[in-house]
């Protein structure tokens, strides 16, 4: 069988875009290392700049993928959803215990979101792209979608759903996190 040097070239580099999108959010931007990150995916440290012109080109990527990632998860949830029940079902996503104890997997604002004001301009516009796709998500499962004030409500939800998340997150006390989830989407799904 003859080789395609030209696929195999890309899905490495998937790999390891995939890798680092992990990677980013479980550890931070400066917690993910080159070394650490072609590692994981299987292959060596010197390899590395066959693929990135450096490590900032790789974190756009990553924070790109990363955001993507967490995009597309919440659309399929809203998608499979009962009609007119599409942001509830992305909220209680959101806002589970399993996305709050797997940040690798979740949603990189969350993750990251203190650490973006301090990155460069590449990695802070792929970030900027999914957070405004995600806003636009949660807009768009609105039931008042497309009425006056329905995206500064989109905005507001985004907001305090990533909030919720990042407390709940950053205590040592698994009851209040339990309850910062629970009180969250009880607010923006009222009963």
């Amino acid at each position: 069988m003859k080789r395609h040097p030209a696929r195999s070239k890309e899905a490495t580099h998937d790999r390891i875009v995939e890798t680092a999108a992990r990677a980013i959010r479980r550890s931070g931007y400066d917690g993910a290392s080159v070394a650490e990150i072609m590692k994981e995916a299987g292959l060596t440290h010197g390899g590395f700049y066959a693929h990135f012109s450096s490590r900032e080109a790789m974190l756009a990527e990553a924070a790109d993928r990363a955001g993507a990632e967490a995009v597309a998860s919440s659309a399929r949830i809203a998608a499979n959803a009962p009609p007119e029940q599409g942001l509830q079902w992305l909220l209680r996503a959101y806002l589970s215990k399993e996305h709050c104890e797997h940040p690798e997997l979740g949603c990189p604002v969350a993750a990251l979101g203190s650490e973006m004001p301090r990155q460069v301009p590449e990695v802070r516009r792929a970030a900027t792209r999914r957070i405004k796709e995600m806003i636009d998500l949660v807009a768009r499962q609105s039931p008042d979608w497309g009425q006056p004030g329905a995206h500064d409500r989109a905005l507001v939800t985004s907001a305090t759903m990533v909030g919720a998340l990042i407390m709940a997150r950053a205590v040592d006390d698994p009851k209040l996190s339990d309850a910062l989830l629970k009180a969250t989407l009880k607010h923006l799904v009222p009963a």
